[in-house]
């Protein structure tokens, strides 16, 4: 559905780098949402948000855990769409904090469940990772859980409220990638830190994944998971696109630290049992449930062939191509 003025929408997390540039995105339409809510933890980066869009008479700011049902259930009050970005992202953080992803990511998602359909929220959109499909890592394994919650979520709804999942890889330049690890140490003049130069992963630009995002609020029925089609490359060819954006002539050798607890050499968006469910809609790939919660008989074509593979693996970005998404990030 579209998002219509006398509307209003809240985000979880919203002080992260997607809930930041979906702001940025709805508060630039010719008739933003009534209401924009940031729900998240974190009042100096509210404060900060706050000031950067010069206390914009939409945006809302509510401070908040997902972990507290009762809050998130308040917050949601006349909310019609809900972005759920929460969660604790950070492989060997949630490798060693094991229960604490849990509450966030799994216990959290629960309660952005419960508390939307008390409130007769219309539509749900959970973002989710690569890490999702066949997790051999804690986060991984709680974002599959929250995938699975939220799928489930349509049939507890009644059919008043509507879930569905966007599952992506990593975003360039956001708050803690490697781009900006990468230029800190070109810049010093000092080589970068990798863990396995045969390393591959999905890359795409916030832009582009608040667009999807919004699209599948658009486009979505409810219970599906949707990928977006996006590139991968191995890190060398990032390390080399950096390189070139900092102009750097001559690399220095990088250290090789070995994978992390938790990494995986390359990464999936789907997995193989998935893809007897997966249609090619053209712009996104969309997983339709094991459970037809809705009627979505239109949407039933155009499946993907059977031995189908969506791994990072292929690397089929080139340095030209990482370059170019780097130099429009911002724009």
């Amino acid at each position: 559905m579209m998002i219509r003025s006398e509307e209003s929408v809240l985000i979880t997390g919203g002080t992260g780098s997607l809930g930041h540039a979906l702001v940025s995105k709805l508060l630039k339409c010719k008739f933003p949402p009534k209401r924009i809510i940031m729900y998240s933890r974190d009042e100096y980066k509210q404060m900060k948000m706050g000031e950067e869009f010069g206390h914009h008479p939409h945006l809302r700011f509510f401070l908040g855990d997902v972990r507290d049902r009762e809050r998130l259930t308040k917050a949601m009050a006349d909310v019609q769409y809900v972005f759920h970005a929460a969660a604790l992202k950070q492989v060997p953080a949630c490798e060693y904090n094991p229960r604490e992803a849990v509450k966030t990511n799994v216990e959290g998602a629960n309660n952005v469940i419960d508390a939307c359909i008390y409130q007769g929220v219309k539509q749900v959109v959970a973002l989710s990772s690569d890490k999702a499909v066949n997790p051999i890592n804690l986060y991984g394994a709680t974002k599959l859980v929250a995938e699975k919650l939220f799928i489930s979520g349509n049939a507890m709804s009644g059919k008043r409220t509507r879930f569905s999942v966007v599952r992506y890889g990593n975003v360039l330049a956001s708050r803690g990638s490697v781009v900006e690890t990468f230029r800190e140490c070109m810049r010093k003049d000092e080589p970068v830190v990798i863990t396995d130069p045969k390393m591959t992963r999905f890359w795409w630009t916030i832009n582009e994944a608040v667009q999807f995002v919004l699209d599948v609020n658009k486009n979505m029925i409810g219970g599906e998971v949707f990928l977006p089609k996006i590139g991968s490359s191995g890190i060398m060819t990032l390390v080399k696109a950096v390189a070139a954006m900092e102009r750097v002539k001559t690399l220095k050798k990088p250290i090789i630290t070995g994978i992390r607890p938790g990494e995986k050499m390359h990464e999936s968006l789907m997995a193989p049992d998935e893809v007897h469910r997966t249609h090619d809609l053209g712009w996104a790939y969309a997983i339709y449930p094991s459970l037809k919660f809705f009627d979505m008989d239109n949407r039933l074509e155009n499946k993907v062939p059977s031995d189908f593979v969506y791994s990072s693996s292929k690397e089929d970005m080139r340095v030209d191509d990482l370059v170019f998404k780097l130099e429009t990030i911002g724009k």
